[in-house]
């Protein structure tokens, strides 16, 4: 049998070729569903930069639209091959799902959970002014005053169906209270609204509000997460201020992490998992992430897909009570 040499040569060549190119580091899209600045997209580049040596190059890619809907159906649609995922949120997981008529993928079905990434804690915020007149100093006092005087206190928020919103129902709800909800077209010009008194108090997000807590501003009542925050442990929560006022149970949060598309092969979704929990324990991280008040969660695939599930379920009869609706 004749054995043609070159041929031989040429196949152990492309051989070698692929075995190279398969070692050589991929590059991983991750999109973040939102504009660039804001701490997701913060903690998605700073992540992207830990896990360079385990995963290759990561490229960040902002997909912004319908509050994340657009970014997150990107990747629900992506193929399952681990080279695209997601930085999905609560609003994208867990309230639009509920919040928008018509929403493009299904928050269970059409992903992969990776792993939870990081909570941020929201608070109670009064405007300083306003507590001392009314002499509110704690959760129990504006609870104690809102009941006595049901409809003369209001909030804002940065819109229907807003995590300030949704927070703001849940506690109206769990303490029995009558209060009037304004909404602002975003964030900023809520906590303006707050600052200059034109409404009572907000649930804010604990990064935007902590510059104005400690101005004096703002008077920071409780913070919403089941645990008091590093960043504030002065602050108490609403569950350890309110258990005897129907508030034992609250536990409401910002919350983010990472997700690719259905049917992503276990030893895959194991790899990303592995590469992105080290690099959330890093110091390099949890510095970072400390400076926007958010706290490193890292989660097994398992436990961060109890965890939707239960948020999803969760923010349902909350969507549903606050009649917040997009079509």
């Amino acid at each position: 049998m004749n054995i043609d040499r070159r041929s031989l040569l040429a196949a152990g060549l492309a051989a070698a070729a692929g075995q190279h190119a398969w070692a050589q580091p991929r590059s991983l899209r991750l999109v973040v569903p939102y504009p660039p600045g804001g701490p997701l997209d913060i903690v998605a580049r700073a992540l992207a930069e830990r896990v360079k040596d385990s995963l290759g190059t990561v490229v960040v890619e902002n997909r912004p639209g319908a509050g994340g809907n657009l970014g997150a159906d990107l990747v629900a649609k992506a193929a399952p091959d681990g080279n695209t995922i997601v930085m999905g949120a609560v609003a994208t997981h867990a309230i639009n799902p509920w919040l928008y008529a018509k929403i493009p993928y299904d928050p269970i079905r059409d992903f992969t959970p990776i792993t939870l990434v990081a909570q941020v804690p929201n608070v109670v915020v009064m405007n300083a002014e306003t507590a001392a007149r009314l002499r509110i100093n704690t959760l129990r006092d504006l609870v104690v005053y809102a009941r006595a005087h049901p409809g003369r206190l209001n909030y804002g928020s940065g819109g229907n169906g807003s995590a300030g919103h949704l927070a703001g129902e849940m506690f109206k709800s769990q303490a029995g209270l009558f209060i009037v909800h304004i909404p602002y077209a975003g964030g900023p010009p809520a906590q303006l609204a707050l600052v200059s008194g034109q409404v009572d108090f907000n649930i804010d997000n604990l990064a935007a509000a902590s510059a104005n807590i400690r101005s004096g501003k703002l008077k920071a009542l409780a913070v919403t997460t089941a645990r008091r925050s590093a960043a504030m442990p002065e602050v108490p929560t609403i569950a350890e201020s309110g258990a005897d006022l129907g508030l034992g149970r609250f536990d409401v949060n910002t919350w983010f992490g990472l997700f690719g598309p259905a049917r992503l092969p276990a030893d895959v979704t194991a790899r990303l998992n592995k590469a992105f929990v080290d690099a959330l324990g890093t110091p390099e991280l949890k510095a970072r992430m400390a400076t926007l008040m958010a706290e490193p969660v890292p989660q097994t695939p398992e436990q961060f897909s109890a965890f939707v599930k239960a948020e999803l379920a969760k923010y349902e009869g909350v969507v549903k009570a606050s009649g917040a609706r997009v079509d």
